[in-house]
């Protein structure tokens, strides 16, 4: 066993700041003013090899392998003062002290508040067991603790022990199980106090587990720990003190969100039945899409579970089922006509009897057994499997070559990474080859998935350079944001699994992750009951990922129109989802830049309330919406905690106003979504109903305006198809709002992506007075006192007593513009 506890000097090079201890060297690089590196490894060698880092400031031996996913930067170069006790480092952000004895390191931002201290004396130990271990002190008996990846139970994860190990837990318990699909060590500390927070990510992937604060010793103060089997203690600080500058420098780290195609947030059919079929599996799935459109839902693709590929009545990747999908070209080419593009789902783990498994062998792309003279063999769909090694490049080669003449040159630019936890490999020694190095699984385990999501874009893109990959996986490492949407696995049919999806989803949201959803109606078990499925619609519409998915286990299918007297009900949520669209893509836009959540804790909005820290269930949809869904059975009404800070109008209830800070009870029905706008809320609509998120335009813009301080919403559009926005073909209009009594709204674009809008539709909310006047430009807009007329004529504005908002509309003057509204005094009698 050793501990660091003596501090025997410090050295100068390599971008980096190197402390020698007694037994261990602690490498220290500042990235940047606010992401601070420290790691402690007590074999002292350092190794950079990271397929997850996406900023660096060093060479690292996979540079080659992520070509232009990976940045270089200049490290900063800190202050340095040696005090004769401790060591300060100082940037423009923070200050690092290292204290020489006892051994701890202490981070503090540049007012001096104290974000994260080690456990003196015994911060980095390598146990007796070869374990590494880091220990940090607890502030407060309270602190806050969010994230830490894909995680059942409620938001905030003070007094849990969580494991970081994915496994295909299908029909999980959603409050109380652990572990489940995804391994991401990065978690973000929060002081109840001073309300300031701070990111920590362990770049180790070895299995690992986070204490925070459930054990307990006397001869020690209150602390949390961090425990892997093996590897360095690799941490990097995300300092800035909010919630979103750390997701921010998070994704900055190790990769921003994808921008997904359109298709990839539109209703997604999915359902392991139609696959599944004796034969004609491809008429039944055409038929579904057909039937879908007749009932009037929106579609925008299916995911195709893999009965597709079966064989002998074996899943074996990469072929088809020829009995199912007769002529597999001709069916995605039907699908593709009809708007719902396949996403076929491919599997990493090969049977033995799969028909090609000579050639496979052949190519040598599995991983190896401990002794090195076999393959890893371990438990798979229908018998024992070997898996692929996405560490090798020749495997990696291969995998694409397979991927892109047997799947995406069939007709798809989508693809479904599953099952690929390699849960079933349990001799945690199995080699893999580790782009020549080689390494363990019990090492690398989790950054399979995550490469193999890589490989699944980079094939898309070599089969059809300009084509926008659209890759959905189950699992995944840090750094799957970048490559791929995930959903939260095989979720059990059930109110539970409704309830904690969501701290679920928005978990992951503070992890990175902002494109995560759940299988609406549950995957595993009985079909959902009526109001369990009206409910968990009404709260997919926000997810997201939006895919109605079931392996039902009593012979049923889970589908939109499944109960005659709730379809009306399922179909207006689904279609509300798509006029939504230019906020949502809007929303995922902003994600690609900053990794801003879509469905996000209401912690990330506001921090400085202290009642939302253990809010687990209520959420915020993008920035300005907040949703309560009703999440509990036979339901008649509903609380809701309004956050302080602002005013709050309820979006079903003529936007009645209330102020924040408290808890309110509404009634609902079956058909209530309790939804809530943000004063300041700036949110865009098409007011024209979209059937499809990729082939539909918005030719008629609502913007719901709520006035309150300087706001700027970006609104975004591209062609949702391909990459030619990396070459300026968007239009991200900027929507600023300022003022009180005289309201402006400033529309400025940039791009050259074509603006399909025809008409503006503004509804601006004003409880206290109608305008005096209104105009576009330096035009005055004509005012009407009745409905009729104002709604019969193209252009003016009305202010309606019903709702206590005035409504502006006008066709699209497609050049930047200022539409304002006066609220300023108007003397009718002259006195």
């Amino acid at each position: 066993m050793k501990i660091c506890k003596e501090f025997h000097g410090l050295a100068t090079g390599n971008n980096r700041y190197l402390v020698h201890t007694n037994c261990a060297d602690i490498g220290i690089c500042f990235l940047t003013d606010e992401i601070v590196r420290v790691r402690a490894s007590f074999d002292k060698e350092m190794a950079e090899e990271s397929y997850v880092l996406s900023t660096t400031a060093w060479e690292d031996r996979m540079d080659a392998l992520l070509g232009e996913e990976r940045t270089r930067i200049k490290a900063v170069v800190p202050k340095v003062d040696d005090q004769g006790d401790k060591v300060v480092f100082t940037t423009k952000a923070v200050r690092l002290e290292l204290q020489k004895v006892p051994l701890c390191f202490r981070l503090y931002d540049i007012e001096g508040t104290l974000l994260y201290s080690d456990l003196e004396g015994s911060p980095f130990i390598l146990d007796s067991n070869n374990r590494v271990n880091h220990y940090s002190l607890m502030q407060g008996e309270e602190e806050c603790y969010y994230g830490f990846g894909e995680k059942a139970g409620l938001l905030n994860k003070n007094k849990s022990f969580l494991r970081q190990r994915a496994t295909d837990a299908m029909g999980y318990d959603a409050e109380k199980m652990d572990t489940l699909y995804k391994h991401i060590p990065f978690y973000i500390r929060m002081n109840r106090e001073h309300k300031k927070a701070v990111g920590l990510y362990y770049n180790n992937f070895y299995e690992s587990v986070f204490n925070m604060g459930c054990e307990k010793s006397n001869y020690w103060p209150r602390y949390t720990y961090w425990q892997a089997d093996g590897g360095d203690i690799d941490i990097f600080f995300l300092a800035g003190n909010t919630m979103k500058k750390i997701v921010d420098n998070y994704t900055m780290l190790t990769g921003r969100p994808a921008l997904l195609p359109k298709r990839a947030l539109g209703y997604q059919g999915s359902s392991m039945y139609y696959p599944e079929l004796e034969k004609d599996s491809d008429d039944a799935v055409v038929g579904f899409i057909d039937t879908i459109k007749e009932e009037g839902f929106p579609i925008d693709g299916f995911h195709l579970s893999s009965g597709y590929t079966s064989y002998n009545n074996r899943r074996c990747v990469f072929t088809w089922n020829t009995t199912r999908f007769k002529d597999p070209k001709a069916y995605f080419a039907a699908m593709n006509e009809r708007g719902a593009q396949n996403v076929p789902n491919v599997k990493p783990g090969i049977l033995l009897m799969h028909p090609w498994i000579d050639e496979f062998m052949k190519k040598d792309v599995f991983v190896k057994d401990s002794a090195g003279k076999g393959y890893g063999v371990g438990k798979w769909w229908g018998g024992d499997g070997v898996f692929w090694d996405y560490t090798k490049p020749e495997a990696r080669q291969a995998w694409k070559e397979y991927l892109i003449e047997n799947v995406i040159a069939v007709g798809t630019n989508s693809i479904w990474d599953d099952n690929c936890e390699y849960d079933s490999l349990q001799d945690k020694d199995c080699i893999c080859d580790f782009d020549g190095k080689g390494g363990t699984i019990g090492q690398l385990k989790p950054l399979m998935s995550t490469l193999m999501c890589k490989l699944a874009n980079d094939a898309v893109k070599e089969h059809d350079n300009n084509a926008r990959p659209y890759v959905v996986c189950r699992s995944g490492s840090a750094g799957i944001q970048k490559y791929a949407q995930t959903w939260c696995g095989d979720n059990n049919t059930s109110w539970k699994s409704l309830q904690y999806n969501i701290p679920i989803i928005t978990g992951m949201g503070l992890s990175g992750q902002p494109n995560e959803g759940a299988d609406i109606g549950g995957f595993a078990g009985p079909a959902p009951e009526e109001e369990l499925f009206v409910r968990w619609v009404q709260n997919g519409v926000f997810q997201p990922r939006f895919s109605i998915h079931s392996a039902s286990n009593d012979n049923t299918v889970t589908e939109p129109w499944m109960f005659s007297d709730s379809t009306d009900i399922i179909r207006d949520a689904i279609l509300l989802r798509y006029r939504m669209t230019p906020y949502l893509y809007s929303a995922e836009y902003e994600a690609s830049q900053t990794g801003a959540p879509i469905m996000r804790a209401l912690v990330y909005e506001f921090q400085n309330d202290p009642n939302v820290y253990d809010e687990s269930f209520e959420f915020m949809y993008g920035k300005d919406i907040l949703v309560a869904n009703v999440i509990e059975k036979g339901a008649a009404t509903k609380k809701v905690y309004l956050p302080a800070g602002c005013k709050w109008y309820d979006w079903n209830d003529n936007f009645r106003c209330y102020e924040g800070g408290q808890t309110i009870e509404i009634p609902v029905t079956m058909e209530t979504i309790p939804m809530f706008i943000r004063e300041g809320a700036i949110i865009p609509m098409a007011d024209n109903q979209l059937m499809s998120m990729e082939r539909d335009h918005m030719t008629r813009l609502h913007l719901t305006l709520a006035p309150g301080g300087d706001q700027t919403f970006n609104l975004y559009d591209d062609d949702g198809v391909t990459n030619e926005f990396r070459n300026g073909v968007y239009r991200k209009t900027g929507i600023h709002m300022s003022g009180t009594d005289v309201v402006k709204v400033d529309f400025t674009s940039e791009g050259s992506y074509t603006d399909f809008v025809e008409d503006v539709v503004v509804e601006m909310i004003r409880k206290d007075r109608s305008p005096f006047w209104v105009a576009l430009g330096d035009r005055k807009l004509e005012h009407f006192l009745n409905r009729r007329k104002f709604d019969a004529a193209g252009e003016g504005w009305y202010y309606s007593q019903t709702k206590k908002a005035v409504e502006v509309k006008y066709a699209n003057p497609k050049k930047d513009v200022t539409l304002t509204v006066s609220f300023e005094d108007f003397d009718l009698i002259g006195m």
